[in-house]
């Protein structure tokens, strides 16, 4: 069993930035794909960013392309979402995930959630005046 433990959101202003961390266990850092999917109220989970297992091939959805970065820290076993020029429609409890399929492509992996084999808790990100 894999655990995914999420930090780092909170409450921002518009414009402001954020970075979400994901904790990770060594083995999955280095082989599995890995990605953010977020929910905002009343709608359902969409993908936001998705990472190979070697980290050197990334996927961002349409809306958060130019603001998100994701990054896998192999020292640290810490996958990262850096979120800058926060909108409020980026407020969303933010979801860490891992597929374990070595060589997956991350716009594939993004593109279906429902093939995610663990989940993160969640982290709640408002960005509001």
């Amino acid at each position: 069993q894999v655990q995914l433990v999420e930090s780092g959101g909170g409450m921002v202003q518009p414009g402001g930035s954020l970075r979400l961390s994901c904790a990770a266990s060594e083995f999955a850092m280095h082989y599995y794909a890995m990605g953010w999917f977020r929910q905002a109220p009343g709608k359902e989970r969409k993908e936001v960013s998705c990472i190979t297992s070697a980290g050197n091939n990334k996927f961002y959805t349409e809306s958060v392309k130019g603001r998100f970065t994701i990054s896998k820290d192999f020292a640290n076993n810490r996958l990262y979402l850096q979120m800058n020029s926060l909108k409020p429609e980026d407020t969303a409890v933010y979801y860490c995930a891992a597929r374990d399929k070595w060589g997956i492509d991350p716009q594939e992996m993004c593109a279906r959630s429902a093939a995610v084999d663990y989940w993160g808790q969640g982290t709640q990100v408002t960005v509001s005046s």
